[in-house]
């Protein structure tokens, strides 16, 4: 295997890795509670990493690792880390609310309000790049956009509406 062929599986493991965790914890969210809104839009996320993950594989199997933006990429890893364990057993890829629980106001939430779509932004614009990329890069980017547009809106709303301010 090559350094792009490796940095591509352990990718992949790390995003069916945290398809597990998310599933495992919205379950247990549900159990205690917990609903689901907006779900209407999540089919549209998960098209969306699957066709990014999909084309990083399909372009960028054989190429070669730009260190700098790989450097970005690890980096950004870190905040990820940062997000999940900050949320901890909350931490979702749908928008799960837990009537009468608090906001998360610690780690990067003390600084922004949805620093997990930060870390997202960047990942799906810097992988590409790492494998010198950059038209999957800007087309990636702006698909991801539209639908972030979308979630946080969605997310926004069902904070209001609980009596969060978000």
């Amino acid at each position: 295997m090559n350094a792009a062929q490796i940095i591509l599986a352990l990718v992949t493991i790390e995003r069916l890795a945290e398809l597990w965790l998310a599933r495992r914890n919205t379950s247990a969210l549900l159990r205690q509670g917990a609903f689901e809104v907006a779900a209407g839009h999540y089919g549209l996320i998960v098209v969306l990493h699957v066709l990014w993950l999909a084309g990083l594989w399909w372009f960028g199997w054989a190429q070669a690792v730009n260190g700098f933006w790989l450097a970005v990429f690890l980096v950004l890893q870190l905040g990820r880390i940062w997000v999940l364990s900050t949320l901890g057993r909350r931490w979702t890829t749908r928008i799960i609310i837990l009537p009468n629980a608090p906001l998360i106001g610690s780690g990067p939430y003390r600084y922004v309000s949805h620093p997990n779509y930060l870390v997202v932004i960047g990942e799906i614009a810097v992988l590409p790049l790492a494998l010198d990329l950059p038209v999957l890069a800007v087309a990636f980017s702006l698909a991801n956009a539209i639908v972030l547009f979308i979630r946080v809106r969605a997310e926004s709303s069902a904070l209001r509406e609980i009596g969060h301010v978000a």
